[in-house]
């Protein structure tokens, strides 16, 4: 399947707007679900990263916008992340190569981490302490350069990264991995451009799809949803994300 098909996809869209719902509710663009559902439908692999990215653009903005909005956001907790994965997003981005392994890899600690934030291994510590600078820098770049390299704003790293450490609250956790997402997103897009890629313009018709699901999770996600809930959405969308890892 490709663009010009898309008119008699009506389960495409369907589900599209349900990831992004998903991923937005907790601050997620939702880039390996689109990932994950081109693939499905058998989109071209040269569209994919592309396509993904600029969709993840617009859902973790509107996503960002809502969790800000309602003040869960934290400077002090986002900037030790962006100042090295910013840098290191645009330098993935220019790499062409193969990461399966890595994305393997990638899979088995998401779904530790899903395993963690379930209380599986004993529940979490509930206090929250100032994050490490050297290590949310050294995070930040490990996070920025994966990311860059396979199309994805590493939101799905940064969550349970927060969570897990004790960073942020659930939702600061979202609010953050939004506006790194974002950031992200657009660092790695520049840089596949700049090495010759190009942005297919049949990926714009995509954009207000994404963005009504995107709205409608972040509404939720930013003040309806509380923290147990959260942590089940997050939790799910990890599990998406690892199985794609895993598979695709």
């Amino acid at each position: 399947m490709d663009f010009s098909q898309l008119h008699i996809a009506l389960p495409f869209v369907i589900v599209l707007a349900s990831i992004a719902f998903m991923y937005a509710s907790v601050g997620h663009g939702g880039a390996s679900g689109y990932l994950a559902l081109m693939s499905l439908f058998s989109f071209p692999i040269i569209i994919m990263k592309p396509t993904a990215l600029l969709l993840n653009i617009f859902v973790a903005g509107i996503s960002f916008w809502f969790f800000k909005k309602n003040e869960h956001f934290s400077w002090k907790i986002f900037y030790p992340f962006a100042i090295t994965s910013i840098p290191a997003a645009f330098i993935g981005g220019t790499l062409s190569i193969n990461p399966t392994l890595y994305k393997q890899i990638l899979a088995v600690f998401l779904i530790i981490a899903i395993l963690r934030m379930l209380n599986v291994f004993g529940k979490m510590k509930t206090t929250i302490v100032q994050p490490k600078h050297w290590l949310a820098l050294l995070i930040g770049c490990l996070i920025g350069l994966f990311s860059g390299m396979i199309g994805i704003g590493g939101g799905i790293i940064l969550s349970p990264v927060i969570i897990l450490l004790g960073w942020g609250t659930m939702k600061q956790a979202a609010a953050v991995s939004a506006l790194f997402i974002f950031v992200n997103s657009i660092a790695g897009i520049i840089g596949f451009s700049m090495t010759g890629g190009a942005v297919p313009n049949e990926a714009f018709y995509l954009i207000p799809i994404a963005l009504i699901g995107g709205a409608a999770g972040s509404l939720f996600g930013s003040g309806r949803f509380n923290p147990k809930t959260l942590t089940y959405m997050l939790s799910v969308v990890l599990v998406i994300a690892s199985v794609k890892l895993f598979l695709i």
